[in-house]
């Protein structure tokens, strides 16, 4: 695990306490599987790759150069 730092409002932080309190979790917790939601959400098919992807120089490649489709756009086009 690593440690951060995290800027949020005064009534945003009273509020995920008193529910930490009542849940019985720890505000840490509740953050940790509050943004692997988000995360679940919101990673794409770009933001994937950058993940994926261990080579800087190829992976600059792939971003200038190429373009992003949906999925089920290249899966047609590939007669899929």
């Amino acid at each position: 695990m690593k440690r951060v730092n995290v800027i949020i409002e005064s009534d945003l932080y009273d509020k995920a306490r008193v529910v930490a309190f009542v849940k019985k979790k720890s505000l840490s917790e509740i953050v940790r599987n509050a943004l692997s939601e988000w995360l679940t959400v919101n990673v794409d098919a770009e933001t994937e790759l950058v993940l994926s992807e261990k080579d800087e120089r190829r992976l600059i490649r792939i971003l200038t150069t190429d373009e992003f489709i949906p999925s089920d756009k290249a899966k047609k086009s590939l007669g899929l």
